[in-house]
């Protein structure tokens, strides 16, 4: 029985700057000086541009 007081998850997708509920994480942006970023792309758009979830990457 799932949790009553967990809801949807909405993300944010970075490709086509919009809120998902399918996204996931495609590149870490790694900075020298100051915190980095996380790029998220949602389903459509990892199909579309053929992106790769970074925990399946090389």
């Amino acid at each position: 029985m799932a949790d009553a007081t967990e809801g949807p998850r909405f993300d944010w997708c970075h490709w086509h700057n919009g809120p998902s509920g399918t996204a996931v994480l495609i590149r870490i942006i790694e900075q020298g000086s100051g915190p980095g970023a996380a790029l998220y792309a949602c389903a459509p758009c990892r199909e579309q541009r053929r992106l790769i979830p970074y925990s399946e990457q090389p």
